[in-house]
């Protein structure tokens, strides 16, 4: 099934003349210009069929529909703490995903280990698909490290602050994965802000010119910090694909079984040499960009409460309890595990130890290099004057 997106804006009609001619373009029918998006869950929580990719996920069980729940629901809760700590002073900043957790478990969990992921620097809930401790998504954020994993174990690439150009670290890869002959797929994911970026272009056209097994994944959650889509772009971002000459999809991002058939849709055709693909999760950023912002600016508390009644999770839950797949004790229990989460990530956040200083010249060069090595120096020898100041 697909469904009429609300956020589409209908282009204004030219004006005609003549009696009879203008009179005969009114009577006809109109297509509908509103872009069409993937749905399998209704806001109200009710499962709805689609011949297009009802087979992605044929195979859910009621334990797996549980388990996506139990993704969102602690995602959530991590985000929600970190926000707290931000506030209490323990990190810099926090860019909370609150209302995107369906993008991002849904598409999560539709890849394969041997899959590779670009984030930006809001993907926590990609992070616990890929296994990636949520404790360590904060050490960047506290200031401690530049990312608290290494990448090539959980193939999730670290946090990218520069906007967009994630993108074209994907495509290579991607490009490379191709040339190795390895049926593994790669995906970038990035916000309808960065679709505004050249770096986003030229990964467009390199992975189409090239067929790189690369799936590019939009969280339109509407709002560049305080730019609403509408002013990025004519059409909807989806579309853009078309102009590259690759297939691009847009999904119900608050639908988590939707993005879930989608992203294995578009991950697959990568793998078998059909090339990369371009999925708009159309969503809503609940909370702020980030710590720093106050939303209450630049949108309407109309506008956010509409959003808020289609709440992922709650979605979710909604299917569940009218198809028998949890009862009470499931929800309490994951309520218990959630509580743990929260007082796991304050006291790990709260003793991280201070970074030692010189470790800012490690991982510059893969090898030596005369000039790092001599900032080195230079470093280390302004620090011992605060030292030598200090014993006088």
């Amino acid at each position: 099934m697909t469904v009429e997106s609300t956020a589409a804006r209908t282009p204004r009609r030219s004006s005609t003349s003549g009696g009879k001619r203008a009179s005969a373009k009114k009577a006809a029918p109109k297509k509908s210009t509103e872009p069409q998006l993937v749905q399998l869950l209704t806001p109200e929580g009710k499962r709805v069929k689609n011949a297009e990719y009802d087979s992605y996920v044929a195979d859910i069980t009621a334990d797996d529909m549980r388990a996506l729940y139990r993704d969102m629901v602690l995602t959530r809760r991590f985000d929600a703490e970190a926000t707290s700590l931000q506030r209490q002073g323990e990190l810099g900043l926090w860019a909370s995903l609150l209302g995107q957790e369906a993008a991002q478990i849904g598409s999560g969990r539709a890849t394969r280990e041997d899959d590779y992921v670009f984030p930006t620097y809001r993907e926590h809930g990609v992070a616990w698909c890929r296994g990636v401790d949520p404790t360590n998504l904060l050490g960047m954020f506290r200031g401690v490290n530049h990312g608290g994993w290494d990448p090539n174990t959980n193939n999730f690439h670290l946090y990218t602050i520069v906007i967009g150009s994630q993108t074209l670290h994907a495509t290579g890869y991607a490009m490379g994965v191709a040339k190795d002959g390895a049926d593994s797929a790669v995906i970038a994911y990035f916000g309808d802000g960065a679709s505004s970026q050249g770096d986003v272009a030229e990964a467009f056209t390199f992975s189409a010119v090239y067929n790189a097994p690369v799936v590019f994944f939009c969280q339109n959650n509407q709002w560049a910090i305080s730019e609403p889509t509408e002013k990025q772009t004519r059409v909807p971002l989806y579309q853009r694909a078309q102009g590259y000459g690759f297939p691009g999809v847009r999904v119900d991002g608050n639908d988590v079984l939707a993005v879930l058939a989608v992203t294995k849709w578009a991950l697959e055709r990568a793998r078998t040499g059909e090339g990369p693909a371009l999925i708009e999760a159309f969503t809503y950023r609940m909370g702020a960009h980030t710590t720093s912002d106050d939303p209450t600016k630049y949108r309407s508390d109309d506008e956010r409460e509409a959003w808020e009644a289609k709440d992922p999770i709650l979605r979710l839950r909604t299917y569940l309890e009218a198809e028998g797949h949890a009862d009470e004790g499931f929800f309490a229990e994951l309520e218990a595990e959630s509580e743990a989460l929260g007082k796991r990530v304050r006291e790990v956040v709260r003793a991280m130890p201070d970074p030692d200083l010189m470790s800012i010249f490690e991982n510059a060069y893969a090898d030596g290099h005369a000039l790092v090595d001599e900032e080195r120096a230079q470093f280390a020898a302004y620090q011992a004057s605060f030292a030598e100041e200090g014993g006088k």
